[in-house]
């Protein structure tokens, strides 16, 4: 008589380092790539469901991406050891560069948005380069104060269209573009952040994040490691607001908010801290729940605040986190 027992899905698998692994069958193979199939297939097919979901929740997905792309950057500055509150900063300064490109010169979306991204980047990186000496909560607290000293700046002197901002921007090309550019540049982000930090290069910002010191002994220059990273995460965050300069087309005052901030940083602490995947989940989470909520008028921040503070204290790993637990805790009768 066959005799059964219970084994783990995952228990065949060998893996030789995170993302190298020994299969020996298709399922394990299946096993492996279904959470990623999941991500890639329902984003680049949400699009094509206009007609079901309509043009309301598709804006939704374009606005989770965006604070995803905000997310991310944030984990990407948190894996060397950088915990920003100012992913404002970076949203917008390449909001205004795309939106001063676009209303003054007349640069088409594509040029706009290219140069917005890489000087918002450059531009976001020389003015954070004197606070990447700072440590711990003192660069947190100078990449807060940043984004509100322009936008107080802005407001005094009414340069860049003041509080009224610049609006009658030139709209991007069509409907397929404001909804996969956004897409992809959340999928290449993510799995490139990841690719990233699994590199040798990888190894040595994980190093500075938690003994710089050390690494410091090895005669490596911590301040350009950290350097690289800024500048990585402000092209992605500056990204995000010429993006949304032309999706609006406006700009103003309000690319400065501290929702740009604050929200990014829960996505990733909801989602799972230390994990990009988890980040992104994070946003997908916050931003529709937020979008639900609005319904409930005035009490629609009291509702958020409560789900927010029951996911983090009921899960603190992050829900990214317990799920992929769950997932590999899945198991299967195998014959004895």
């Amino acid at each position: 008589m066959a005799q059964y027992r219970k084994e783990r899905l995952d228990r065949p698998i060998k893996a030789r380092c995170e993302d190298i692994f020994a299969l020996t069958s298709i399922t394990e193979i299946l096993y492996l790539i279904f959470p990623r199939t999941v991500l890639i297939v329902g984003l680049l097919s949400f699009p094509v469901l206009r007609n079901i979901v309509g043009l309301y929740w598709e804006k939704v997905l374009v606005i989770a991406c965006t604070i995803g792309l905000l997310a991310l950057s944030w984990e990407l500055m948190a894996q060397v050891g950088l915990i920003s509150l100012g992913q404002a900063f970076f949203f917008g300064v390449g909001a205004y560069i795309a939106g001063i490109l676009n209303h003054e010169f007349g640069f088409p979306p594509v040029g706009s948005i290219s140069l917005g991204t890489i000087g918002g980047g450059i531009v976001s990186t020389l003015f954070l380069l004197p606070a990447l000496r700072a440590r711990g909560v003192y660069f947190s607290i100078l990449t807060l104060i940043i984004p509100l000293f322009l936008s107080r700046l802005i407001e005094a002197t009414k340069i860049f269209g003041g509080t009224e901002g610049l609006s009658g921007l030139t709209p991007l090309p069509n409907f397929w573009v404001e909804m996969y550019l956004p897409i992809f540049a959340l999928l290449v982000s993510l799995f490139g952040f990841r690719r990233l930090i699994n590199s040798d290069y990888g190894l040595v910002v994980q190093g500075v994040r938690d003994n710089d010191r050390v690494v410091m002994s090895l005669g490596i220059n911590i301040y350009k490691i950290k350097a690289h990273i800024l500048f990585i995460s402000a092209l992605v965050g500056a990204f995000s607001g010429s993006f949304m300069t032309h999706y609006y087309r406006f700009v103003g005052l309000p690319a400065f908010a501290l929702e740009y901030s604050i929200l990014p940083l829960a996505c990733a602490i909801l989602g799972g801290p230390g994990s990009f995947v988890g980040s992104v989940v994070g946003a997908f989470i916050l931003v529709p729940v937020s979008e639900i909520l609005r319904a409930a008028g005035s009490l629609r921040v009291v509702f958020y605040s409560v789900i927010l503070a029951v996911c983090i204290l009921g899960l603190p790993e992050g829900i990214f986190h317990y799920i992929q637990r769950k997932y590999h805790q899945f198991e299967r009768v195998m014959e004895v």
